[in-house]
């Protein structure tokens, strides 16, 4: 059975106003979108729910990242319970600047992820190397590493509920992007470690999308690779040209 192409639209802390938020979606409500493409969007915490009751029912949200705990006194962070509560499907994990910036480690991630599928949600993990870790021939093993922690928690049943977004952290928002070849390598790499560490049909099942620094101009390319199943995009999901992201795979 083929994968579903995926796009993703992941805001960060963007837009910085309720009316730049309001243009955005109604960019998205306007459009004329593939409807064979799955299309989610990661509005920062504040919007997700006005942003999910204005949009156009094709275009569902995802939270940019929850807690592992159902409840408890943990200031400023949200559970996967209330996510689910208020009708939010989707949350981003494991994102290179939650690794980075807030020290998250793969550990973490895992609970998050394995937290976040027991609370009926559907996850956007994120996987990826350093410009480092790339030059030293270190991606396959970096990436299988934070894998492995999170292949640990889980039930093969759990990757039903899951897209992996491969982001080589060099590439996000520098404006560098991985070759086609470059990123149909790493994903063959993910897919082969999950047939390998969960299962073959897991494997050939699970989607396997790719972030940093997609464009419009890129899109169609590395659309085209075999384990490309879409895309997690950064700064260009806050401008007209993500429509031409989503419609990558549309003739």
């Amino acid at each position: 059975m083929p994968r579903q192409f995926f796009v993703g639209g992941n805001f960060k802390m963007n837009p910085a106003s309720l009316e730049q938020k309001r243009s955005l979606v109604k960019v998205l409500n306007d459009a004329e979108i593939d409807s064979a493409t799955e299309v989610v969007i990661a509005p920062p915490s504040l919007y997700l729910l006005p942003l999910k009751e204005s949009l156009r029912k094709e275009i569902q949200v995802a939270a940019q990242n929850c807690y592992c705990k159902v409840s408890g006194a943990f200031t400023g962070e949200i559970s996967p319970a209330q996510l689910a509560d208020a009708g939010v499907p989707y949350v981003i994990l494991g994102h290179s600047e939650r690794r980075t910036l807030f020290h998250e480690k793969s550990e973490l991630v895992a609970l998050k992820t394995k937290a976040a599928l027991e609370g009926h949600l559907k996850v956007i993990l994120c996987v990826g190397e350093t410009l480092e870790e790339r030059e030293a021939g270190k991606t396959a093993e970096v990436v299988k590493s934070q894998l492995r922690a999170v292949v640990s928690e889980l039930k093969e049943s759990d990757w039903s509920n899951i897209v992996i977004a491969y982001e080589p952290v060099w590439a996000i928002g520098t404006g560098k992007v991985a070759t086609s070849a470059q990123a149909q390598e790493a994903h063959a790499d993910i897919r082969a470690f999950l047939k390998e560490a969960v299962s073959p049909a897991v494997s050939e099942s699970t989607r396997i999308i790719y972030g940093g620094s997609v464009t419009a101009a890129n899109c169609k390319e590395l659309s085209t690779r075999p384990d490309v199943d879409g895309f997690l995009v950064g700064g260009a999901s806050l401008k007209p040209e993500f429509v031409d992201i989503i419609n990558a795979k549309k003739n």
